[in-house]
């Protein structure tokens, strides 16, 4: 296999199905394939957003991709090591690179642990520093995120929740990762909250050379956040690019929604709506050929029997979609 060093993260046709068991024996006769055939790159020190409505899949990836989730099928290589076929040692030895924040501070962070011991855990599973080494480094790694060391020893319920997701990214950063999964870390925030902890986000990004994975389904913080996007539909990436290419040229139906979904600031200013027709299928039996075609104003016979691939539109833009062309 070539050796890209741009590239930190690659899945190849990754698949993570959750079984539906029924009957007596409980057996599984159904699965629901909440990530069916999905292949992306990241490439280093970049922030690729992950974005789609809730339910398409967002965070199945993240969690996969960090083997929190043992994947059904395909590869996922990180720093050119195929996390799929590794000993459960060297899976160990490589997680020091790889963390995730997670969507909601109030429930990731341990209730009856102070401060101190929530941040400086992972130090204590992946290191062999003395408790001396250890408190000095979360003394440190809480400056960086705005806190102090007071706040070392005092309990989660005790703080905001701005300051717990800045504990939570202390956890994530402290072991000095290349790669780190942002779950939404701002959804359950204020609205005045959630710029803060971005730009401490993008500082830590440019301070500790960071690859972020930011999922979310929001459009307006992925116009600040991301460098490329991809658009997820129902278990499958429906379009990726770069983030002026998708904001501006979308070439997927889907897309086009997120897209004309996404408030402008200005009261007299009268955007178009598009509106996806009906529901999201059910992931467990999903249509035949697009599946977006039940919901899509552009879809024709050949959109409901032959699935689309992943095809160029220019530089760095793939879009899964028949009639890119024509719309």
């Amino acid at each position: 296999m070539a050796v890209n060093n741009d590239v930190l993260v690659k899945i190849n046709s990754l698949k993570k199905y959750f079984p539906v068991r029924s009957g007596i024996f409980l057996r599984a006769k159904k699965y629901v394939r909440a990530v069916d055939n999905v292949s992306f790159t990241i490439k280093k020190n970049e922030t690729l957003a992950l974005v789609g409505e809730s339910g398409c899949g967002k965070t199945t990836i993240g969690r996969t991709i960090l083997h929190l989730l043992e994947p059904t099928d395909g590869e996922v290589i990180f720093d050119n090591k195929n996390l799929t076929k590794i000993s459960k040692d060297e899976l160990k030895e490589l997680r020091k690179g790889m963390q995730i924040v997670f969507q909601n501070p109030y429930t990731s962070l341990h209730p009856r642990k102070l401060v101190k011991d929530i941040v400086g855990e992972p130090l204590k599973i992946h290191t062999d520093f003395s408790s001396v080494e250890i408190l000095r480094r979360v003394k440190e790694t809480l400056e960086n995120v705005g806190l102090r060391e007071e706040h070392m020893y005092r309990y989660p319920h005790e703080f905001s929740g701005g300051q717990r997701q800045r504990i939570a990214v202390a956890r994530a950063i402290i072991l000095r990762p290349k790669f780190i999964v942002l779950d939404e870390p701002t959804s359950a925030l204020d609205v005045s909250v959630q710029a803060r902890i971005l730009n401490l986000l993008n500082k830590l990004k440019e301070e500790l050379s960071l690859t972020y994975l930011f999922i979310t389904h929001d459009l307006a913080v992925v116009d600040y956040m991301a460098d490329r996007v991809a658009v997820m539909y129902l278990g499958k990436v429906v379009e990726i690019g770069k983030k002026d290419d998708i904001f501006k040229r979308p070439a997927h139906p889907y897309t086009r929604v997120l897209e004309a979904a996404i408030p402008i600031p200005d009261p007299f200013f009268k955007k178009e709506r598009i509106l996806p027709k009906g529901e999201v299928p059910n992931p467990v039996n999903p249509p035949k050929g697009c599946r977006f075609h039940t919901r899509c104003d552009y879809a024709v016979d050949k959109c409901k029997e032959l699935e689309p691939q992943l095809e160029k539109v220019d530089d760095e833009h793939y879009v899964a979609c028949h009639r890119w062309k024509e719309i």
